[in-house]
Order: structure tokens, then C-alpha cells, then sequence
């Protein structure tokens, strides 16, 4: 965190916010339950350590819905500036498969999409206290790009559907640049979904680098901020509010 910190300065960032995950699914390593007395003792170390940044606390909460008493737990430990909620899993067969594990065929994907855009439905329409909708179309880093095209198009009913239930209830939908990889795999969403959010209501964006690693802090931000001003978007006044229409 504090290698973050320090990268933020480097680039002249005015604040930086590290939204660490709450994941609950214990099928895979990379996942698991945060220790935010820990974390937060980690912030305010930081925030002494670096008075020019302006550091925000926050957590991404990964398949809330299936967790809801675990969520609860977590959200009541202490107060965060940022709540995300996210899918990262779908259920195959009975358990629950990251989508960066490798189901993603030529094959599959398709229908493996629709359904994690049903999915990420649920989540919307579950109630669960999060306030940003994070990398929408998080599949896309892991599609098989090079033998199917990934045409939102082609999916337009199930991410509309998304975006009409995530307006309604007033959330923020993050632009996710996945450490400034290409935007046709890591721009989570591209222009054509930030297009439909405009369409249905949406009046908010955020953006995260999804770093995981200091030298990907705000990687690939200075296209996606290009990208959401031309999708009528426009900067707040205050560098740590939210993009609004």
C-alpha cells in the first residue's frame, strides 16, 4: 500500500482509493475474506505516512448475494468511503467457477456470458448494500478473443437489463481499465456498454485500475477518461467525486 501511495505522488494523483476484496467463495487461492481491522490500521499508517494524498478506504464485495450475513459482518467492522459490489463466479454444475479459470471455451462462452450477466442481475437486484457496480463484464479479460469476437451487441438484452436495474437503483458504474491492459479484453466496460448506460438513465461513473500491484496504479486512465467524456460524461468539480452527466 504504501509502494501505491508512492506511485499515486509519482503520477500527481490527488488521492488514491484501495478497495480491497471480500471474497467469501473459497474455491480458489486468490480469494478470501478480508481482514479489515487489519486494513484499516494499513490506512491510517498510510494516510500519516503520506499527508499530500488524499487516501480513501473501500472493499469490493465479491457474489454479496450469496453471502449476505458475511457481507452484513463485514460492512458493520468499520466505515469505508467505497463499497463495490462484483461477480467474479458463476455455479457450473453445483459449484461455483471464477471466470478467469479457464471455463471461457470458444464453446462455452457465450452462454457462460449470458450467464453472468443474469447473474450480475441478481446481485443488482438483491438489495445488498454496495454503491459502485464493479467491472461489469469482467469475462471479457478472459474470452477467447483470438478464435470468437466479443460483440456486446450480441448480448445487448442481458447487459441492458443490467444497466436499466443498476440505474434504477441509483449505483455508480465503474470503467475498470485492468491495469492498462488492451481495452478489447480490459476496458471493463468499453464505449459501446458506457454508451447503453447514458441510455438508460445511469448518471454516474467511477474508474479503477484494478491494480494488485504498485506499478499498475491508474494504468490506462488517461484513454478511459477520453472514452467517458465522450460518452457524455463529464469530471466533478471535487478530483474524488464520481463522473456525472
Amino acid at each position: 500500500m504504501e509502494e501505491s501511495c508512492r506511485r499515486a505522488l509519482k503520477l500527481g494523483l490527488p488521492a488514491i482509493a484501495f478497495t480491497e476484496h471480500a471474497d467469501f467463495v473459497q474455491a480458489f487461492e486468490k480469494q478470501h475474506p478480508v481482514d479489515l481491522d487489519g486494513y484499516l490500521d494499513c490506512v491510517e499508517r498510510c494516510r500519516a505516512a503520506f499527508p499530500g494524498l488524499r487516501i480513501l478506504t473501500g472493499v469490493e464485495l465479491g457474489e454479496p448475494h450469496w453471502f449476505p450475513h458475511r457481507t452484513s459482518a463485514v460492512l458493520a467492522a468499520g466505515r469505508l468511503d467505497r463499497v463495490l459490489g462484483s461477480v467474479h463466479c458463476l455455479k457450473i454444475d453445483g459449484e461455483p467457477v471464477d471466470m478467469s479459470q479457464g471455463p471461457l471455451t470458444p464453446e462455452r462462452a457465450p452462454t457462460l456470458l449470458r450467464d453472468y450477466l443474469r447473474e450480475t442481475l441478481a446481485l443488482v437486484e438483491s438489495g445488498q448494500p454496495f454503491g459502485i457496480l464493479a467491472h461489469l463484464d469482467y469475462p471479457k479479460r478472459y474470452w477467447p478473443h483470438d478464435k470468437l469476437s466479443y460483440r456486446e451487441a450480441d448480448y445487448e438484452e442481458e447487459y441492458r437489463a443490467v444497466l436499466s436495474a443498476a440505474a434504477r437503483r441509483e449505483a455508480v458504474l465503474e470503467v475498470n481499465t485492468t491495469r492498462g491492459m488492451e481495452q478489447a479484453r480490459g476496458l471493463c466496460p468499453g464505449p459501446v456498454v458506457l454508451g447503453w448506460w447514458r441510455e438508460v438513465g445511469g448518471r454516474a461513473v467511477s474508474f479503477g485500475s484494478d491494480a494488485h500491484d504498485p506499478s499498475k496504479v491508474a494504468a490506462g486512465f488517461k484513454e478511459a477518461a477520453r472514452l467517458v467524456e465522450a460518452s457524455g460524461f463529464k469530471p466533478a468539480k471535487e478530483p474524488t467525486d464520481f463522473w456525472r452527466r
